[in-house]
């Protein structure tokens, strides 16, 4: 099952007993998945696709929570299929005027969703209905796939309550509102109620932020690690050089020490060089000295 799957599943078992909360996730499921229909005849219908069964599920539970259906062998077409037409024209009529729906509306009426309680309900039902998200372990992606820029607007407006910053683009025909930062997805996840989603996904962070730790660390020890051996490769060559064409005999006391010392020890770091040397010496004096060589070296290559 994919991450998605996971999270709406398990969306679909959660209790909500507040009614008005139940009336605001049954209206987002209804209009964001576009399952009121108007015939020619001003029928109305209510149909849920077969291919969104956790859709159907959870709008079943709601209308018999909600005493709104008659009994469920009734209404079903199959196992995945919700349809109520003309033949339950009045148990249409009271779902419509619960979730205060008007002729041609596309987006959930506002009053049914003036409470903070709510609003998660609302929530929960457009992720449920039009929701979905990538495997976190290859990227932060949520977003909502809305047929009309009311409902996309209606949405990005909701999130901000809850200071989740989305943002809008089109895709073809649709109004895609997504949501990339990890911290944003998790706070969702949290408002919508899907606890064991949020807990995984944290989990799935810590790992990922600790793998990213530790790669930069070995980079930046393998830089580390390139620069020093390049270094000293260089002073060697110079030291040779200088061995080779002028002689360590004309050198001064202290850089002739230096020159021998790193030609025995190439591997030494600037530290280990300093102990060796008598009296010690501090990493910049070390440093310095292998300067000293590295110039002499190059004004004899020079003449």
């Amino acid at each position: 099952m994919s991450f998605s799957g996971g999270v709406k599943e398990e969306l679909v078992r959660i209790e909500n007993d507040a009614r008005h909360c139940q009336i605001a996730e049954l209206a987002a499921i209804l209009i964001c998945s576009g399952a009121v229909r108007t015939d020619s005849s001003d029928g109305k219908s209510i149909l849920l696709q077969p291919d969104a069964p956790y859709v159907t599920t959870r709008c079943l539970m709601l209308l018999e929570k909600l005493s709104l259906i008659p009994k469920r062998d009734l209404i079903l077409q199959d196992q995945n299929t919700l349809f109520l037409d003309k033949k339950n024209s009045s148990v249409i009529k009271r779902i419509l005027q619960i979730i205060k729906y008007k002729e041609g509306d596309k987006l959930v009426n506002p009053l049914v969703i003036k409470s903070l309680c709510c609003k998660r309900s609302f929530l929960r039902g457009a992720f449920l209905s039009t929701g979905s998200m990538s495997n976190p372990q290859k990227g932060y992606h949520l977003e909502f796939v809305c047929s009309d820029a009311q409902l996309a607007a209606q949405l990005v407006d909701t999130l901000a309550f809850y200071e989740i910053h989305a943002k809008i683009v089109t895709r073809k025909k649709y109004q895609v509102v997504y949501i990339k930062e990890s911290e944003e997805i998790v706070e969702l996840l949290n408002v919508i109620g899907a606890h064991i989603a949020l807990m995984n996904l944290e989990n799935l962070r810590i790992l990922k932020d600790m793998r990213n730790s530790i790669n930069r660390r070995v980079n930046c020890e393998t830089a580390n690690i390139t620069k020093t051996v390049n270094a000293a490769a260089k002073q060697i060559d110079d030291i040779q050089y200088i061995r080779d064409h002028y002689g360590f005999d004309n050198l001064d006391d202290n850089l002739r020490q230096m020159a021998v010392l790193r030609l025995e020890h190439p591997d030494a770091t600037l530290k280990e060089l300093g102990e060796y040397l008598t009296p010690t010496v501090g990493k910049s004096g070390v440093n310095h000295r292998l300067r000293k060589l590295s110039e002499l070296a190059e004004k004899l290559r020079e003449s």
